[in-house]
């Protein structure tokens, strides 16, 4: 389970239907007690994802940022030192996916980690409409877990 505040999920919807028909990301910092999560802050970043590193071969509509998402290293590191002086931890990571369900991709979950819940928004035509969380088990499968607000 992952707990988050009201603000909190205004935040990932305001940033979500903002970059549409983008793919927006982000980063939760907070508490981790077994299997539940308790977020603290929510970190909005720029969607990094950069076609220019992609060999021709590989891009296509799949491969835009409406489809695709990757968070910049300078953002996590940031996240990762801002979670230290707050006595906090990077405990999951956020993206939208734009008119589509939401639910993880191939792709999500080829480039998941294990200890982190990520949470997708869904936006169709520019409204955010639904918000599901998911977690890696131990065969790197995802689990949808319960988001509380």
């Amino acid at each position: 389970m992952i707990q988050l505040t009201p603000s909190h999920l205004q935040i990932i919807y305001n940033h979500a239907e903002g970059a549409y028909p983008e793919e927006c990301c982000g980063i939760l910092l907070g508490v981790a007690s077994g299997s539940n999560k308790e977020c603290v802050k929510v970190i909005t970043t720029e969607n990094a994802w950069n076609t220019q590193d992609i060999p021709d071969l590989f891009i296509n509509q799949e491969a835009s940022r409406n489809r695709r998402y990757t968070i910049a290293p300078r953002d996590l590191m940031e996240a990762q030192k801002q979670a230290r002086q707050d006595s906090l931890n990077i405990i999951g990571i956020f993206h939208s996916h734009t008119d589509n369900l939401a639910v993880p991709s191939e792709f999500d979950r080829e480039y998941a980690w294990q200890s982190y819940s990520y949470i997708i928004v869904s936006v169709y035509e520019g409204k955010a409409r639904d918000v599901k969380s998911w977690y890696l088990d131990e065969t790197h499968h995802f689990i949808e877990e319960v988001v509380r607000y």
